[in-house]
């Protein structure tokens, strides 16, 4: 079973916000898989929909306690669905990468991702992958008010043009080795 979790803030004051880029990402690829999103439930702080892709039963998850606080939810779905750590792949967005670069990583520090670090304390561990999308980083801009800007329409161009890209590698990752989607997607980062 794997376990795919989009981190995001929960509310209408947050959508189309950076942070929220994993939020975007999950529901922009159940959409393209045509599953109905009258399939979300909710359990454990969490919107989730659990179905069945490639042969592999696969979780979709949205924490709903808040970005910095992710991590309770997670682990509540690992434990209850006994979920491998191995199985599990965490979306986030990221400003050390520039807008329309990603990242496929197997550990790592949260690199100071607030959600990121939540989910590490919560799990015991930095050995859980994650797909990092770029936000890019305005300096001129405080770091909590630029996460929670809001994209402009040329912005969400440019991720929905990722996203061809991005649902070929939940694709594979449903399916393929995690070092193998490593070596066939980092190196085409722009």
């Amino acid at each position: 079973m794997k376990l795919i979790v989009g981190l995001g803030n929960p509310g209408r004051e947050y959508e189309n916000t950076r942070h929220n880029i994993g939020f975007f990402m999950i529901d922009n690829y159940i959409q393209y898989k045509g599953i109905s999103s009258n399939l979300w439930k909710s359990k454990f702080n969490g919107l989730y929909i659990q179905t069945n892709l490639a042969s592999e039963r696969v979780i979709f998850l949205k924490p709903q306690s808040y970005m910095n606080l992710s991590g309770g939810v997670v682990r509540r779905f690992v434990d209850f669905f006994k979920i491998n750590l191995d199985d599990i792949l965490i979306i986030s967005d990221d400003l050390d990468l520039n807008m329309g670069n990603f990242k496929l990583k197997d550990r790592g520090s949260s690199g100071g991702h607030n959600g990121l670090k939540d989910i590490e304390q919560s799990l015991g561990t930095q050995n859980y992958k994650r797909l990092k999308i770029g936000i890019s980083n305005n300096k001129g801009v405080d770091t909590k008010d630029y996460v929670l800007g809001k994209f402009s329409k040329s912005d969400m161009d440019q991720y929905k043009e990722l996203f061809d890209l991005l649902k070929d590698v939940l694709d594979d990752y449903i399916k393929q080795d995690f070092s193998f989607l490593m070596n066939k997607y980092n190196h085409k980062n722009r």
